[in-house]
């Protein structure tokens, strides 16, 4: 028992802050189809009423770069800029067939609850594990997300106890937190933990959570390159960058975010 708790104390974090689409569940992938399928429908329908030229969404040039990670209303708001199109914000009670940003919004939310319920939800593997290894170790572990389908997923998912918190769009949208870029979600789920920003790790997928994390100072920010975009993350604020979390242990985290205390450059294991 005395080694046990040596052990515990020899790490140099307390707790772990996980986003979950793309992290912990597989459900970034039905996201991408929810927004292509909501936003190719709008398009189509301004071609015919505006005679707009029609420009499909893509995943790689669209749903990584304007919604990707964002509350659904700001990532609605991000790409409708990049395309030059402007309509009402609306109110969150929108119904879905309101050409608003909200009643968009809420048409995308119902396109994501279909196809999740076709589809299904997948968890990874190797997040799963290394979450249970943390929490053998004493590490507090929480959920930071956009989502306002948070904890649905988690307990249809049958994870939900897993996590001592979750931040996410319902609690957001409650507490009145800035979504991501800005680090408020993860901030509020260190506060909720009752952990030091410093002895927080974030672990993200997306280039908006990345820069929260870099934003919020938090000891360590891990990116996972679902998306092969290892040198996005990276040059966004992730700290150490990985393909998947099956390439770290709980003792290779704690070696880097010992290597980033001690002020080294380049985080290697």
């Amino acid at each position: 028992m005395e080694w046990y708790k040596k052990r515990i104390a020899m790490l140099n974090f307390d707790a772990i802050i996980f986003d979950m689409d793309g992290v912990i569940t597989k459900t970034a992938v039905v996201h991408s189809l929810a927004w292509k399928q909501m936003f190719d429908e709008y398009l189509h329908y301004r071609e015919k009423e505006h005679a707009e030229h029609f420009r499909e969404f893509t995943h790689a040039d669209d749903y990584l770069s304007f919604v990707d990670g964002r509350p659904r209303y700001k990532g609605v708001e991000m790409f409708l800029k990049s395309r030059g199109i402007t309509i009402p914000f609306g109110k969150p009670a929108d119904v879905p067939k309101k050409e608003t940003v909200c009643g968009l919004g809420n048409r995308k939310n119902e396109c994501f609850i279909k196809v999740l319920k076709e589809q299904g939800i997948g968890v990874y593997d190797s997040t799963i594990k290394l979450i249970k290894e943390l929490l053998k170790r004493g590490v507090k572990v929480g959920v930071a997300t956009s989502s306002k389908n948070c904890v649905p997923i988690l307990k249809r998912a049958g994870i939900n106890t897993l996590f001592e918190t979750h931040v996410d769009g319902v609690v957001s949208e409650e507490l009145g937190l800035k979504g991501k870029p800005e680090p408020d979600i993860f901030l509020t789920a260190c506060d909720k933990l009752g952990v030091k920003y410093h002895r927080t790790i974030v672990v993200e997928d997306a280039v908006s959570g990345v820069q929260a994390g870099s934003k919020g100072r938090f000891g360590l920010v891990i990116g996972v390159a679902r998306e092969k975009n290892a040198h996005k993350l990276k040059t966004h604020g992730a700290d150490f960058v990985v393909e998947d979390l099956s390439e770290l242990s709980v003792d290779d985290i704690n070696k880097l975010i010992c290597s980033k205390q001690t002020g080294r450059q380049s985080l290697k294991l």
